[in-house]
């Protein structure tokens, strides 16, 4: 039977963050920002390994205590220059079977709940393509001319905006990667071969953190969690 696993691409540094810490590290409510992602992932049923694909020369992820993540937690010293180079080494690294699940999620989306977790899982398991958490598209969209100004007003209908987890088999997320290696998500990649990953509706508190007063509210939703 294939498994399931997640992949956490933890190699950036988060510039817009500002800082010398990588956004990761950020303290989030009393630990590193990446660990309330990897402590979900952990504590769901249905993963069996949790990777988290750090850049070679990370000196940061051992300076922390994870053991109460318990021994699905794997690290893995092979993160490349951008997303998609890091959760492919992260797939090659991992050796998973090419029918295995793999959910690839954000480090910095510190605030997934564990039901929009085994939403995802039950609405994808015997999907033929995959999917990925996602959100409709709720305010105004204005389209940016010059100087600045409103140019034109965007059709809003039929938009969602993306989450993470995305959900794909590691054979097919493996040669979408390696066909589109400039995406910036997994859905991305998968969509250049031809194929529609399925939506799972999400909640807007599964967001991601970007700018420094995201903490705040990250902050806030977990204390509620």
């Amino acid at each position: 039977m294939p498994e399931f696993h997640a992949i956490v691409p933890a190699a950036g540094s988060g510039s817009r963050m500002g800082g010398e810490l990588p956004k990761q590290y950020l303290p989030l409510a009393g630990q590193p920002m990446i660990y309330h992602a990897l402590a979900t992932l952990c504590a769901c049923a249905d993963l069996a390994t949790v990777f988290v694909v750090l850049a070679p020369d990370d000196k940061q992820f051992q300076q922390y205590d994870w053991s109460a993540l318990g021994d699905k937690l794997q690290p893995l010293y092979c993160g490349g220059t951008t997303r998609a180079e890091s959760v492919t080494n992260g797939l090659l690294a991992s050796e998973l079977e090419p029918d295995d699940w793999v959910l690839v999620h954000d480090a910095a989306r510190p605030c997934l709940a564990q039901a929009q977790l085994n939403k995802l899982i039950a609405e994808l398991r015997d999907d033929e393509v995959g999917g990925i958490l996602a959100v409709p598209v709720a305010d105004t969209l204005k389209r940016e001319g010059a100087a600045h100004r409103i140019a034109h007003t965007e059709n809003r209908t039929g938009l969602w905006q993306a989450q993470t987890p995305q959900m794909f088999r590691a054979g097919l997320l493996l040669q979408a990667l390696r066909t589109a290696p400039q995406v910036t998500d997994e859905a991305s990649a998968v969509e250049a071969l031809g194929l529609h990953p399925k939506l799972v509706e999400s909640e807007t508190t599964n967001f991601k953190v970007t700018y420094p007063q995201d903490i705040r509210l990250a902050e806030l939703l977990l204390k509620r969690m």
